[in-house]
């Protein structure tokens, strides 16, 4: 009996040396740093993370009309494949969808595409207009452009670019029946083909 009153004593004396050392509050409330490193091993509280609801409607991408390509051609010879200088092609489409728990869906679309040298082309850089159109019918919920260049160094007859738009919020009016429109140029058409 002598023995468990003085596991109790030893217990209750533990419990107020832990209380003296991570303070008077509650570590991350005005507790000291060493009970923030115990709980959350590191001297300060991770900032709270905001929920995120991984089954949401996320529509497939599609590719505007005329949009899957731009060809260049030298001295304006446009369908003369002696004088097409390059051609910047999409060759892979991706996205990702989050929803919020205010029920708006966050999305992040990747574009891969190719720049190839034509018969008439040669090594240097080639400029990328890259647009994005997210939309509900006729209702624009985003429309960016990127523009970029990709280099084809001397010896080689292609290169490759990628581009990541992220951080499109999608309302939550809209969040169950969007669409998703990629195409290169500097506007994306009204027509589409799926990918």
């Amino acid at each position: 009996m002598g023995n468990g009153l003085g596991a109790k004593a030893a217990l209750a004396f533990a419990m107020l040396g832990l209380t003296a050392l991570t303070g008077c509050g509650a570590p991350g409330e005005g507790g000291s740093t060493l009970g923030n490193m115990i709980l959350f091993a590191g001297p300060t509280v991770p900032p709270p993370q905001a929920a995120q609801i991984e089954d949401v409607y996320c529509p497939p991408v599609e590719v505007s009309e005329g949009g899957s390509a731009l060809q260049a051609y030298t001295g304006g010879r446009v369908g003369d494949t002696g004088g097409l200088r390059s051609q910047i092609s999409i060759s892979q489409l991706a996205r990702e969808c989050v929803g919020r728990p205010d029920g708006a869906t966050v999305v992040k679309i990747g574009v891969e595409g190719r720049a190839l040298l034509g018969v008439g082309g040669a090594a240097g850089r080639y400029d990328v207009p890259v647009h994005i159109v997210v939309k509900r019918g006729s209702t624009v919920i985003a429309n960016r452009s990127k523009r970029l260049s990709v280099a084809i160094p001397a010896g080689d007859s292609q290169a490759t670019f990628v581009v990541v738009e992220e951080g499109i919020v999608v309302p939550a009016v809209d969040a169950n029946s969007f669409e998703i429109e990629v195409g290169l140029g500097a506007q994306a058409a009204t027509g589409r083909r799926r990918r």
